[in-house]
């Protein structure tokens, strides 16, 4: 198979029990079932010298960009999993929105839940009996009717970020073929995971930022414009 990407080049953190690394917008976790790049085709070329590849500590959607955390041994990979599960990793996203928010921040609190149909496919929806999920929020920009957020989940439920946009901001992500808002200008959903911060006992914390990718950059909007 020939690899698209070179995710050697796209390592944003690197130390003796972690990596992490810039992950492209459309790379899935996992391999599909129909085939074709996955992250499992760059574990090899991760290892850097070390003995065991790196695992995947949290998952990204496919369409999403940006930090992705590895775990280069059990151990590490068993602390940093607990400090996903515990709530004591900050995450920050970035995404665009279809259209404009007129509130400047908020916080979005809804119970989700995992539906699917023969029809349609699987999607999370909010449901009185769902699980609690949290997500505070801040208008950066609003350029041409679209509107570039910044999304702090507190809790890290499946598609969180792109329900909460959709019903509690009442605008679903660019390009978001689920929830809502395809756009003919998006490639893919428009959601980058701007930024994580994990603090570890005795060392260093693991702080690190991805910039704006350049797909972004269609629909007018910089990080900077607020």
């Amino acid at each position: 198979m020939i690899l698209r990407h070179d995710l050697t080049s796209r390592i944003l953190f690197e130390d003796g029990e972690a990596l992490v690394i810039d992950k492209p917008g459309g790379l899935p976790i996992t391999r599909p079932r129909a085939g074709g790049e996955s992250l499992e085709d760059h574990l090899d070329s991760l290892r850097l010298g070390f003995q065991r590849q790196p695992a995947p500590v949290h998952r990204l959607d496919t369409d999403t960009s940006g930090c992705l955390l590895l775990a280069r041994n059990p151990k590490a990979l068993k602390r940093f999993s607990q400090a996903f599960e515990d709530r004591q990793v900050e995450k920050n996203y970035l995404g665009l929105v279809a259209g404009a928010v007129e509130e400047e921040e908020g916080t979005i609190e809804l119970a989700l839940s995992k539906i699917s149909s023969a029809e349609g496919g699987w999607r999370m929806i909010p449901a009185r009996k769902g699980k609690p999920s949290v997500t505070h929020w801040q208008r950066l920009s609003v350029v041409g009717g679209k509107t570039l957020v910044r999304f702090r989940p507190v809790t890290g439920r499946t598609h969180q970020v792109r329900v909460h946009a959709a019903e509690g901001l009442g605008f679903p992500l660019v390009g978001d073929p689920v929830y809502g808002s395809e756009d003919p200008r998006a490639p893919r959903t428009m959601l980058h995971a701007a930024g994580l911060v994990l603090q570890r006992t005795g060392k260093p914390p693991i702080a690190v930022a991805s910039p704006l990718p350049g797909d972004f950059a269609a629909f007018g909007v910089t990080l900077y414009d607020d």
